[in-house]
């Protein structure tokens, strides 16, 4: 895919967290994550494609879904980038997943923020993101990081809630920034 756009950093940390591209060995604790949602774990086979599959769009598209992981404990707990998803190339959606042990601790905001401030590097103006009506974590999540609800879109299981966040110009230097 040929764009416009800087790829984005696969490589990220903040504070307590790590972020970076899938490897082979991130299977296991993939399907464990996938268990998760009560539909299911995905066999190693199934994971291991979807991982690869996940690194093929990474290094076509300039964009990916980045591990998640905390820098002191060492454990991984998750996922958060910019997919394609129901938008677009140029305007992304954010995404993330995170075990639910760890729920309740800011990591999903953490990670979720750098990675908003590598899409507006990549020279983008616009992401958005879409979240089923019940998931009220996500939303607040979504809040802090500055998006607004935008609409809504409906299929076979139930509301979806698409919000959006621009993406603003420094008018004083040109520059792009997230905040």
């Amino acid at each position: 895919m040929t764009t416009n756009f800087k790829p984005m950093t696969f490589e990220m940390e903040t504070d307590r967290l790590f972020l970076s591209l899938w490897k082979d060995s991130d299977a296991s604790w993939y399907r464990e994550l996938v268990a998760e949602r009560g539909k299911g774990m995905p066999t190693m086979e199934t994971a291991h494609e979807n991982i690869t599959t996940l690194r093929n769009r990474a290094s076509e598209s300039g964009i990916a879904l980045l591990t998640i992981r905390r820098r002191d404990e060492g454990d991984y707990i998750g996922y958060c980038g910019l997919i394609i998803g129901r938008s677009s190339l140029e305007e992304p959606e954010i995404a993330y997943e995170l075990f639910q042990r760890v729920h309740g601790n800011g990591y999903a905001t953490e990670a979720a923020s750098v990675i908003v401030e590598a899409a507006v590097a990549t020279g983008r103006s616009k992401l958005w993101s879409t979240v089923r009506a019940w998931n009220a974590a996500s939303f607040r999540v979504l809040e802090k990081l500055g998006f607004e609800q935008h609409h809504s879109t409906w299929d076979e299981d139930g509301e979806i809630v698409w919000s959006v966040r621009e993406l603003q110009k420094n008018s004083k230097d040109g520059q792009e920034y997230g905040g």
